[in-house]
């Protein structure tokens, strides 16, 4: 990069970059329960993804807030993204061979 490519940035602070935003929408995933059939939103926070070697191995969980019950759902490509991208903490399941 240039020095004048540059030079705009090294005034820049945090109030400066995040002036313009005004709020950040917190992101909600939609899930169902398949014990008490209850559909609802989640926070990623209510979310965990388990990441293993094998699409077998590799699963969503929550805890239904309607009934209690623990739900371990299979997470394909798709769903592994949209989790991940959503702030959801992951966990990388590894082999023991």
């Amino acid at each position: 990069m240039s020095e004048s490519a540059t030079s705009g940035v090294r005034g820049m602070t945090v109030e400066s970059a995040f002036a313009g935003m005004r709020s950040v929408t917190p992101v909600v995933f939609k899930a169902g329960c398949p014990d008490c059939r209850g559909c609802f939103e989640l926070a990623a926070g209510a979310l965990r993804l388990a990441i293993g070697a094998t699409s077998r191995t590799t699963f969503y969980s929550f805890t239904c807030p309607e009934c209690g019950a623990s739900v371990r759902k299979p997470a394909g490509e798709r769903i592994v993204e949209l989790l991940t991208g959503g702030g959801v903490r992951t966990l990388r399941l590894h082999s023991t061979v």
